[in-house]
């Protein structure tokens, strides 16, 4: 008798699509990861996160970090998206996982958006060093909790 394996990836429902979006729209850290361009190994970093106007994630990083230059090299990335609670399994707490293409954002057009949601860059947003990247998303996996996964795609993602 053979056995059937079940598929641990449930279908994508409307609950799954705005518990990712309210993930990304509360979200003001993440990590990301990259590809590091002198080694080829992945590279994961904590970043300040903020959505877009479009729902899209928003960062702003110095282009003396390691991983802007990573970017620029290999735009495709990766976040993660989503804290443990205070209380219980941290594996029990939703988190997305945001496949995603890092693109240049308009620093000066963005700035009253970011600041609003973000305001301690306030301290560093003008910086001729800084610049804000966009994550265009490519396909998201969510973990909603114990038995509860997703495969999204960008539409799924985006308001």
């Amino acid at each position: 008798m053979t056995e059937r394996k079940t598929d641990p990836i449930r279908p994508t429902d409307d609950e799954a699509r705005a518990l990712a979006r309210d993930l990304i729209a509360g979200a003001r850290f993440a990590a990301l990861g990259v590809t590091d361009r002198e080694t080829g190994a992945p590279m994961v970093t904590r970043i300040a996160l903020v959505p877009g106007p479009d729902g899209a994630p928003l960062t702003l990083i110095s282009t003396l970090s390691s991983h802007t230059a990573a970017l620029a090299a290999h735009p495709a990335c990766s976040l993660l998206i989503g804290e443990p609670g205070a209380r219980g399994d941290p594996l029990t707490h939703p988190r997305l996982t945001l496949q995603a293409r890092a693109e240049p954002a308009d620093k000066a057009g963005l700035r009253d958006h970011y600041l609003s949601l973000y305001p301690k860059a306030t301290l560093y947003y003008d910086f001729g060093d800084f610049g804000l990247t966009r994550f265009a998303p490519v396909a998201g996996f969510l973990n909603g909790g114990f038995g509860k996964a997703y495969r999204l795609s960008p539409a799924d993602l985006m308001p």
